[in-house]
């Protein structure tokens, strides 16, 4: 039940004096709701300067200014296209003001020679003079007539201007109750010297003055509001779970150790601590909820295969999800390679297995002589039955919805879960998008994982790199060829144009694949490449996550300059897994822009995902450098993650501590956490509570 004292800020919009039918969708659409809060929350996002100057000649030109003048003379335009044209002077030098398609006689009423006016707006150059072009604010010194000192200035949409949402929002403001209680950490509020809840906002909607430290502390304080909500949100979920009882799973080394020394290849230490972190999640009594977050190749699926070794050792059987049958397929291979050697029994479950094979795995998984299975959405079907699922491992997590992932989780009693992921974020978003989470990252990668050379084309020498392709596979080698776009008439770099331009010039079996294929189509076109029956996949982005062919050595990657650096590092990802040099061409268009530039040079110098992921955040921010909308990354209303990422640490810390020592939340900080948990606690991922 939401506390009354914030009944008045979730009124609905049209209670506002002014809104009506006409505007009311306007509103809406604005501010993506339909509340008062709603309102509130679509907070400015610049303030503007409307004191007035005490000269012309302080003004600088391209920026918005307020002076006052005397009318010295009026011009009438000369042509359609030109303006109508007032003088003003102060003293210091003449100021031109600019009108265009104005009403002469409106404006000599405005402008009598010789009065004074203060005008406002926008200064710029025009031959060397200081010009005005249609003042936003005209006004008449002898009638009292002065601007407001400061002018919040707002996002808009059609319909809908600057004065009219400002004056709506200082309406709203009557809705925040005074007296709140401070929900945040009082010895923080002091410290920073941050106001109250209701005076940040104030001073953000309707600032008495031009101060921009105080913006920035009001921006902050709300910033901090919006990260402890959060965070409280999930320390409440994590205390819920660790009230809940799982099967503790006890651990198993020495089975284990029989695995690692099973192994072609040495452990990284990122592994083996990745392992030690999960072995003890999964000993305890509280059902596991962590995130496996890795770069390509880094050794995600070893460390999945430690964990179900250790439920299989107490007794429990495992569950890999992957999102689409190939990859469920490289999962079932990977785990029967590493697991069935060691006496495991290992199967997999998708759409494509039928008749008695499906009913074989069904039954092997319902008496408990499967231990392991891997699959696709199969696996959550009526029909599946586990005799004792002890852990769940989700790959690709965020390809999946919630609903997904619980419907697994409803075949057991709190099982264990372990969810991973080979987006890599920085470091400072890894609370923001996994607030719900215990995160464990793998930052190594295996020793013998060649390095792929990557360089940047201009797409002037595409016939070079058509021709290196064919020398490739006539070496046995196989290769990649990623485009922007499906089919585009007006486009050539499209996977349709490319895949008949290559079967034209090399004369090989080439597959394609992209997103409007059907799934059975899109699996048949990578397992054709996978096994190879083509020697060339052309294709969109739908293979940037998890095709694992240790035979190809060339990503082709057309018009690079237009994706994303972590989409490029994902794509580049596909290649270098054999124990042949592999490379990365980047073709792009020139000339390229300074941003595109920047990208192409922070890949070609690194295959450090994570400093990938880094300059990609500095360069696009977080939406664009996730693409994808991941619950918690991008759903901030008020939080700048590139500025206010600091925020997110210090809130988690603040929170745990009240949940730990009052997990009812009915102290009184507690009960203040509840109302900013109820403001500012936007639709959180359904699982963070299972």
């Amino acid at each position: 039940m939401r506390d009354e004292r914030l009944f008045p800020m979730f009124a609905g919009l049209e209670t506002l004096t002014g809104v009506g039918p006409k505007l009311k969708p306007l509103l809406e659409r604005l501010v993506d709701g339909d509340t008062l809060w709603d309102l509130l929350l679509h907070l400015p996002e610049r303030w503007v300067d409307r004191r007035v100057r005490a000269s012309f000649d302080q003004v600088v030109f391209g920026e918005v200014a307020t002076v006052q003048g005397e009318v010295q003379a009026y011009q009438a335009p000369h042509s359609d296209k030109a303006p109508h044209r007032i003088q003003l002077f102060d003293g210091t030098g003449f100021l031109t003001l600019a009108f265009f398609r104005a009403d002469g006689r409106w404006l000599q009423g405005q402008f009598p020679i010789g009065s004074t006016r203060i005008v406002s707006g926008r200064v710029e150059d025009f031959n060397g003079e200081r010009q005005m072009t249609h003042p936003d604010y005209i006004l008449d010194p002898a009638k009292g007539e002065r601007p407001p000192e400061v002018e919040p200035i707002y996002g808009l949409t059609a319909g809908l201007t600057n004065k009219r949402v400002h004056a709506l929002a200082v309406q709203a403001l009557g809705s925040v109750p005074d007296g709140l209680p401070e929900w945040g950490d009082p010895h923080l509020v002091a410290q920073r010297g941050w106001v109250g809840f209701k005076a940040a906002l104030t001073g953000l909607h309707n600032p008495p003055l031009y101060d921009e430290v105080a913006f920035e502390a009001a921006r902050l304080r709300l910033a901090y509001d919006e990260a402890l909500a959060r965070e409280s949100a999930f320390a409440l979920a994590r205390a819920s779970r660790k009230r809940r009882n799982a099967p503790p799973i006890p651990k198993a080394q020495v089975a284990q150790s029989r695995l690692a020394r099973s192994l072609p290849f040495r452990q990284t230490g990122a592994q083996v601590r990745a392992v030690a972190e999960i072995s003890d999640d999964m000993s305890s009594q509280s059902p596991m909820r962590r995130m496996l977050q890795g770069d390509v190749g880094s050794g995600k699926t070893l460390v999945g295969a430690m964990a179900a070794v250790q439920a299989a050792a107490g007794g429990f059987q495992s569950a890999f999800m992957a999102p689409t049958e190939v990859l469920a397929r490289q999962q079932y291979e990977t785990l029967d390679k590493f697991l069935s050697p060691l006496g495991y029994t290992v199967a997999s479950l998708t759409g494509r297995d039928k008749g008695a094979a499906r009913e074989g795995t069904l039954l092997g998984l319902a008496d408990g002589s499967i231990q392991v299975i891997a699959g696709t959405h199969a696996l959550f079907q009526e029909s599946v039955v586990f005799r004792n699922l002890g852990l769940i491992i989700v790959d690709e997590q965020h390809r999946f919805g919630v609903q997904d992932r619980m419907r697994l989780v409803g075949k057991a009693v709190s099982p264990h879960m372990l969810v991973m992921s080979a987006t890599p974020i920085p470091r400072t978003l890894a609370q923001a998008v996994h607030g719900d989470l215990d995160v464990t990252i793998l930052d190594e990668k295996p020793e013998g994982r060649k390095p792929v050379e990557t360089r940047a084309v201009p797409d002037t020498r595409i016939d070079e790199v058509v021709d290196a392709v064919g020398r490739a596979i006539k070496r046995g080698e196989r290769a990649f060829w990623v485009c922007p776009k499906v089919d585009v008439d007006d486009d050539d770099s499209t996977a349709v144009g490319r895949h008949a331009a290559l079967k034209d010039q090399l004369g090989v079996p080439v597959g394609l694949v992209h997103g409007r294929m059907k799934p059975t189509e899109k699996d048949s076109a990578l397992e054709d490449f996978r096994s190879g029956r083509t020697k060339i996949l052309v294709a969109t982005t739908v293979i940037e996550v998890g095709v694992d062919v240790p035979e190809a050595t060339i990503m082709v990657i057309e018009r690079a300059e237009g994706f994303g650096l972590a989409q490029l590092h994902q794509l580049r990802g596909r290649v270098g897994r054999g124990d042949k040099p592999s490379f990365c061409l980047l073709l792009y268009r020139p000339p390229l822009g300074d941003m595109a530039r920047e990208r192409l040079e922070t890949l070609r110098r690194t295959e450090d995902g994570f400093e990938i992921a880094e300059a990609d955040f500095k360069l696009r921010g977080p939406g664009d450098m996730l693409g994808i909308r991941q619950a918690g990354a991008t759903d901030y209303r008020i939080i700048d993650l590139s500025r206010h990422a600091e925020l997110l640490a210090i809130a988690k810390k603040d929170a745990t501590a009240v949940v730990d020592a009052d997990p009812d939340l009915v102290g009184s900080r507690g009960q203040a956490l509840r109302l900013v948990r109820e403001l500012l606690t936007p639709r959180l991922n359904a699982a963070a509570s299972n």
